[in-house]
């Protein structure tokens, strides 16, 4: 006898009614979705959540009354447990970063293809970010000048170890876990305990976000600035 599938509630939020019915025709015949409600603006998205308690948001980004961001950061401050996958129709915009800043767990583009968009819903469900990481370190390599939320403190790199540091360069530069292991000829499961070390230090929930701080504090730039030869010589931070 089969285990039953666990599945996840969505709710989905765009201003485009056809937009929506074609994300609820890709997951309705899903049994690991059920999508629970539609919302047409972001301070709709933000109700229903409350009233409906999805485990995913599939949230566009630019929307009416309440944009996503906004709304996602209402969400990601009321009901942490409610994981935000942002849409955008660009990859390349500069609201991704702002949605990845306020507490999306991950985006999409929204020509993404169905399979795409189902193994994003569940990647964010399972808390880690679906981005993918060298699209993730080209889109914050463009956007991630702009201004630093007041209430985010600078980082001290001072309270990292030298490793750590690496580590967390690495992971700015699109490396995985297991990349990262082999340049620094470490185990994976190693990488790991550096990962979660390093997300404490900073005060971030995932790569995303740790990406996000690398770039603001200088040290991919700084990295670059310095050891920009060896970094091209060896191919990795390609």
């Amino acid at each position: 006898m089969s285990e039953p599938v666990e599945t996840t509630r969505v709710l989905i939020a765009d201003d485009q009614p056809l937009v929506r019915r074609g994300l609820a025709l890709i997951l309705g015949p899903d049994p690991s979705f059920q999508v629970v409600g539609e919302a047409d603006n972001g301070e709709q998205a933000v109700a229903l959540a409350h009233r409906l308690r999805p485990d995913v948001v599939v949230m566009d980004i630019r929307m009416p009354v309440l944009d996503g961001v906004r709304a996602t950061e209402e969400l990601a401050r009321a009901l942490p447990e409610c994981r935000v996958l942002a849409l955008s129709t660009f990859d390349m915009d500069e609201y991704v970063v702002a949605a990845l800043r306020a507490g999306a767990y991950g985006f999409l583009p929204k020509d993404s293809s169905p399979e795409d968009l189902v193994a994003a819903i569940h990647t964010v469900r399972s808390g880690e970010a679906a981005v993918a990481p060298r699209l993730l370190t080209r889109l914050i390599s463009a956007y991630v000048r702009a201004p630093r939320p007041p209430q985010r403190p600078p980082v001290d790199l001072g309270e990292l170890t030298p490793r750590e540091v690496e580590v967390w360069r690495l992971i700015a530069t699109g490396l995985d876990n297991n990349e990262i292991a082999r340049a620094l000829d470490i185990s994976v499961s190693t990488v790991k305990n550096y990962i979660t070390s390093i997300f404490g230090k900073l005060d971030v929930r995932d790569r995303a976000q740790a990406v996000i701080a690398a770039y603001e504090s200088g040290l991919v730039e700084a990295e670059h600035r310095t050891t920009g030869e060896s970094a091209a010589g060896d191919g990795r931070a390609r």
